[in-house]
């Protein structure tokens, strides 16, 4: 197969959740402990850290990555979903793993993966930590794809665990309380091993400790960080918590001898976005008017969002919005500004939810717009529509900023 044939069939052979959601889920570690068995147990060959949290993961690890990449360490990153190109998940220093490395792995273990009939998920985190073994990485930053315990990336062995948050999101599989959410993800704590809380409140902060006293597993929290003037080239305000969680972790790791200058710091967070390639964190799509884009999709993520919009300065806001069909919009919807104007769209996935179906719901807490046929299409109403002091705002699910990047 070539790598054209090779993506079509990963994405259409199995389920995926990000695609189809629920039925693409599998609850124990079984498939993917047998698939890195088969593989040699590449996850053994190289060091880690490992970054679940409901909001912030992908921020935190791509910054993680970006000052050890500054620090001169060749330097792994798995992370998910992918925006425009599945490459996006597996780079080592910033640059995408081979077209032809992809399609080959494929080939050579399509017949285990048919048998054994693997996820999407299991697969990629197959494909990842063979390609970092091969490639022979000093360090790989390893993203969490959903919750912690049972995700096919808990079979690392870090050099430290970082969780970055608790919030009420895939409660069909995590748990529908915060407590819940936290046990799952602090499955990633491991024995004797230390571990880095980046925000915490009081239903979640015990079980972290709990967890963390169980394993012998030494634990600081990031939020106690104070006096810290590091600045990043990722924008929004919500990254000065993922700034304090990557320095409350950089701590660690230069204490159990990791070589991390001040200056490795200071200039992998200014250059994350140049070093590691991370997009639709707050990005920039347009001039005059302004349109920026966010990937923050769950209550947490945008409230913090909005919170920034409202910082800033502009006539008239435009609002692209789509989201997947199965977002509790009782929780999310007022969340956003009833005084702008709305281009409902669905993202182009089956599990996107109908633009019409939206449009109803929203009108219901308020909210006015038109739908549209695609996200696109919403997109370009807008920018048509807005003055060039207008600010134009495109998000409510990964799957949309994809679309318009």
């Amino acid at each position: 197969m070539n790598y054209s044939e090779t993506i079509a069939w990963l994405f259409a052979q199995l389920p995926m959740y990000q695609r189809v959601g629920q039925s693409a889920y599998k609850a124990d570690l079984a498939a993917t402990i047998n698939l890195a068995n088969y593989l040699g147990n590449p996850q053994e060959s190289f060091k880690s850290v490992h970054v679940a949290g409901t909001n912030g993961k992908g921020s935190t690890s791509h910054m993680l990555a970006s000052v050890f990449q500054e620090a001169g360490y060749k330097t792994g990153l798995y992370t998910s979903p992918h925006l425009k190109d599945f490459r996006e998940r597996i780079k080592i220093n910033g640059e995408m793993i081979p077209k032809l490395y992809v399609s080959d792995f494929v080939e050579k273990h399509q017949l285990y993966f048919k048998d054994n009939q693997l996820s999407f998920f299991e697969m990629t985190v197959g494909l990842a930590f063979d390609f970092f073994r091969n490639e022979k990485v000093d360090i790989a930053i390893i993203e969490v794809g959903m919750g912690g315990r049972l995700d096919s990336t808990n079979i690392v062995l870090p050099e430290i665990s970082v969780i970055t948050n608790i919030g009420l999101d895939h409660t069909q599989f995590l748990g529908n309380t915060l407590e819940k959410v936290a046990g799952e993800k602090a499955g990633i704590i491991k024995s004797n091993t230390p571990v880095v809380i980046g925000e915490t409140v009081p239903e979640t902060k015990h079980i972290f400790e709990t967890v963390a006293a169980q394993k012998y597993a030494p634990i600081s929290f990031a939020e106690n960080l104070n006096g810290l003037d590091y600045i990043s080239d990722l924008k929004g305000i919500y990254q000065e918590k993922n700034i304090k969680t990557v320095l409350a972790t950089l701590m660690v790791l230069q204490q159990i001898g990791w070589s991390i200058s001040k200056e490795n710091i200071k200039n992998g967070l200014l250059n994350t976005v140049k070093n590691t390639g991370l997009m639709g964190r707050w990005q920039k799509l347009n001039s005059c008017p302004n349109a920026i884009c966010d990937t923050g999709h769950n209550k947490e993520g945008l409230q913090l969002v909005i919170a920034q919009l409202a910082k800033e300065r502009f006539e008239k806001l435009h609002i692209v919005l789509g989201v997947v069909n199965d977002k509790d919009l009782t929780s999310v919807l007022p969340i956003f500004p009833k005084n702008a104007i709305y281009y409902f769209c669905k993202p182009n996935i089956p599990r996107g939810m109908d633009a019409s179906l939206l449009l109803s719901k929203a009108r219901g807490f308020g909210l006015v717009g038109e739908e549209y046929i695609s996200v696109l299409q919403a997109y370009k109403a807008a920018l048509r529509a807005a003055s060039p002091e207008d600010l134009v705002f495109i998000g409510g699910s990964t799957f949309v900023v994809a679309e318009v990047l």
